[in-house]
């Protein structure tokens, strides 16, 4: 598990500043975030990672807690038709802001998926992400805003090199395609359509 201030680091580390990287292109990141000593610690020749380098291949067990409720939302509670759409964001983060107004935007090409946006900040200032950056997804049935209290998404599903980091997996679980930072439009629809 990573610690409270590893995972401080992390999110320091996890800059929207980069350009895009997707799993099609199987590009390494340019530094382990996962083997970063927390502050005060030493550096360990072998530190163990708490995560992969690459996404999960398959939709791993995890508990997120719906933003309005509070009420916890597992793997069991996806949904079962249509491809569901993990976003790791930060509120603050201008590139997701972006993508997720481009995506409300373009709602109608993706209606069929579901969309999961995921976040560990405070759910203060999640509360209004989509009402401000995405109104058209707003009371969708197939849109869910989750708060991350554990940081399971990045101990389980992936550490991403930076926001947003969009997980597209069919509704057999399995992952079709990954990016980290802002994409183009078109190819956000064309994965998600996929």
């Amino acid at each position: 598990m990573i610690t409270f201030t590893g995972m401080l680091l992390l999110l320091s580390m996890a800059s929207c500043e980069n350009s895009a990287k997707s799993t099609q292109a199987q590009e390494p990141h340019a530094s382990s975030l996962a083997s970063t000593p927390s502050v005060g610690e030493e550096p360990t020749a072998a530190a163990p990672q708490p995560a992969a380098s690459q996404p999960a291949q398959t939709i791993p067990d995890f508990a997120f807690y719906i933003l309005r409720s509070g009420i916890r939302f597992t793997k069991q509670d996806l949904a079962k038709k249509g491809n569901i759409v993990f976003i790791l964001f930060d509120p603050t983060c201008s590139h997701c802001q972006h993508e997720a107004n481009h995506i409300g935007q373009h709602y109608d090409e993706v209606k069929d998926a579901n969309f999961y946006f995921v976040s560990m900040n405070d759910p203060a200032l999640m509360s209004t992400f989509l009402e401000t950056h995405a109104k058209p997804l707003v009371g969708k049935a197939n849109v869910e805003l989750l708060y991350d209290r554990n940081a399971d998404f990045i101990n389980k599903f992936h550490i991403p090199s930076q926001y947003p980091a969009v997980y597209v997996y069919g509704n057999n679980g399995q992952l079709k395609d990954h990016w980290d930072g802002e994409r183009d439009i078109d190819k956000v629809v064309a994965s998600i359509r996929n």
